[in-house]
């Protein structure tokens, strides 16, 4: 059936997160050091989540702040840019990945193996919160506590299937991973529009392009964010949209309801998630077109 290995591989999270911490065991990266996280895709959105990240083609560019570390995310460890990132970089470098043997692998100084096995998904899940996870274990924070709470949010209710065909995702500060790796699963599963917005920039502007066919997901955050994000809800409001306030926590559990909301949006459309139209032209075409 379509998407059961996208489906298998979310149900699988809690086993594979209960791993991380023995896969990272005692590394950490160094004391005081300027550490930077790069990537390419989904793996970027985890390089976000753990610190201070730049795009892998920013930092082959140089256009990024002076780093002491750099930690390259990559699942299968062959990205071409994530490489081309390590092999620029003058410092020491680190890879989490999926991969124990790979380019990447080869041209780093430390390897993380985050996950036990290959994510078979295109529409990848489990390697991301396992990257977020390894990422943060290696700044020395316990990640111990997101094997049950990821459990726990896969037992609770899903979000509402709806027709939608433009969707949007709201948030800032610890939640802009988040909404930018909630809109690649929706874009990439379900093959919708859907938009990112950073909270503030929303409230400047960008609410002249939305309208009530715009099904939004408002991240809530915390302090601050948390009631400029009571703001977005009443501004939504007002012009008629579906709105959505969704409370987070931790990158790593806050994904999940997003990744189960894209398959069964998927279901209902009669999408294949696994594939991202890895299997259809002209998308195929455009996929081999860029190396």
């Amino acid at each position: 059936m379509p998407g059961q290995l996208t489906r298998k591989a979310i149900a699988a999270q809690p086993e594979w997160l209960r791993q991380v911490s023995e896969r990272v065991g005692e590394r950490r990266l160094p004391v005081d050091a300027r550490v930077l996280f790069t990537g390419c895709g989904t793996s970027f959105h985890a390089a976000l989540a753990c610190g201070p990240a730049a795009q892998a083609l920013e930092v082959v560019l140089g256009g990024v702040p002076e780093a002491d570390v750099l930690v390259a995310i990559s699942h299968e460890g062959e990205t071409k840019l994530t490489l081309e990132a390590v092999e620029a970089f003058a410092g020491e470098t680190w890879l989490v990945t999926g991969a124990e043997d790979g380019p990447i692998a080869r041209a780093a100084d430390h390897v993380v193996v985050a996950t036990p096995e290959i994510e078979t998904s295109y529409c990848h899940t489990a390697s991301y919160t396992c990257a977020v996870a390894a990422g943060r274990a290696l700044l020395g924070e316990d990640v111990s506590w997101l094997t049950d709470a990821v459990e726990s949010e896969l037992r609770e209710e899903p979000l509402d299937v709806s027709v939608h065909e433009r969707f949007a995702l709201v948030g800032v500060g610890r939640d802009t991973a988040t909404v930018f790796e909630a809109a690649l699963k929706l874009r990439e599963g379900v093959h919708v529009a859907t938009e990112t917005h950073q909270t503030e920039q929303l409230l400047h502007g960008h609410l002249a392009a939305i309208d009530p066919s715009v099904r939004v997901f408002v991240l809530e955050g915390e302090g601050r964010a948390a009631e400029r994000a009571l703001d977005v809800m009443r501004s939504l409001g007002e012009i008629g949209c579906v709105a959505e306030l969704v409370a987070t926590s931790h990158p790593v559990v806050d994904i999940v309801r997003f990744q189960r909301l894209t398959c069964d949006l998927a279901d209902a459309r009669g999408v294949d998630p696994d594939l991202i139209r890895w299997d259809e032209e002209p998308w195929d075409r455009a996929r081999r077109a860029y190396g």
